[in-house]
């Protein structure tokens, strides 16, 4: 299947330094990053996806109504429970005809959603245009944004028009992993219907990460450990796989973009893949934070338009979410 990205654009949050969020907060420090994006209390996750969506095709030069296909791609909850998000981003932007698919595979739904559109275009034969969308919104009566995860969280949307055959930033594979044994290590326990939102049912929100890995592995520092590991292995994994799908080494790969990781984690992940860390996305990452599964193609825009990546270039787009999914997506530019 041929297919290419067109445009990318993107919506964010307003700009926090670390000096404004964490105060005298070493750990917010050592994780190395500079600030973080945080959207008004008015702007919700499908506010950001419309403005990303909206510019991504501005910048690619189309109409809404030459969509045939949106995705859409979401960590964090939407505004709404019982509706669909991306029926509802698809209808704001006037995509009357298009298609439209919800993505909640966490931090990998920007790099997964690649491979539903190779595969939509596949058996939609009149399918030509899809439009791409991942975001991010935190909900911050759920989730910290520091002590939930290993990240600092951001507020922000990141598009991408992907035309059949179109020449630039080719998609050449992409593979993802999943590993469910870990399902419930993210999960939060109210709010189900195993345990709906009440009086009395305690408050809703997902624990932070240092109690959570005490609690899902029950004091055992070994599991634990083992489960870091993993991570790192799985990495390597995914993109071994999707080099061999494409048919490329590794060595090729002249820039890997991870999700929005502390610099720690990246230079794990440049360890585990035996690539210098000047070849990932590490001062991206530091400079905006974690936009949940918009990451990778918010670093793909930021060194297209600076010129670091040129005609011919490999790019793996990397990540990783509660599931646990592991992604990787190939792209020639």
């Amino acid at each position: 299947m041929s297919l290419g990205i067109m445009g990318i654009g993107y919506a964010l949050g307003a700009p926090v330094t670390i000096d404004e969020l964490a105060g005298d907060d070493q750990k917010v420090r050592q994780w190395g990053y500079r600030r973080l994006h945080r959207a008004p209390a008015e702007v919700g996750l499908t506010d950001l996806a419309v403005r990303a969506g909206e510019a991504a095709l501005r910048r690619a030069g189309i109409t809404a109504d030459e969509v045939d296909l949106v995705i859409l791609a979401i960590t964090d909850i939407a505004e709404y429970l019982y509706w669909d998000p991306a029926a509802a981003v698809a209808g704001r932007l006037d995509t009357r005809q298009a298609e439209a698919i919800l993505l909640s595979q966490a931090c990998g739904g920007g790099v997964a959603a690649f491979d539903i559109v190779a595969g939509k275009f596949a058996t939609h034969p009149r399918y030509r245009t899809a439009l791409v969308i991942a975001a991010n919104r935190i909900c911050e009566t759920y989730w910290d944004r520091v002590e939930t995860s290993t990240s600092l969280s951001s507020d922000g949307a990141t598009a991408a028009v992907l035309r059949r055959d179109h020449p630039a930033c080719r998609w050449l594979a992409t593979e993802v992993v999943t590993d469910g044994r870990y399902a419930d290590f993210m999960r939060m326990e109210i709010g189900g219907a195993a345990r709906p939102f009440a009086p009395g049912a305690g408050r809703p929100a997902i624990a932070g990460l240092i109690d959570r890995m005490d609690t899902y592995f029950d004091g055992d520092g070994r599991a634990a450990l083992a489960f870091v590991e993993q991570l790192h292995a799985r990495n390597r994994e995914v993109v071994e796989r999707a080099c061999a799908s494409a048919d490329v080494t590794l060595g090729e790969i002249e820039r890997v973009l991870y999700l929005h990781d502390n610099a720690g984690a990246f230079a794990d992940l440049a360890k585990a893949l035996g690539l210098p860390l000047d070849r990932t996305n590490v001062e991206i990452a530091c400079d905006h934070g974690h936009f949940g599964p918009a990451d990778q193609l918010l670093s793909l825009e930021r060194l297209l338009a600076t010129g670091e990546l040129v005609t011919g270039d490999i790019v793996a787009l990397l990540s990783m979410g509660t599931g646990m999914h592991w992604a990787c997506t190939l792209l020639r530019i």
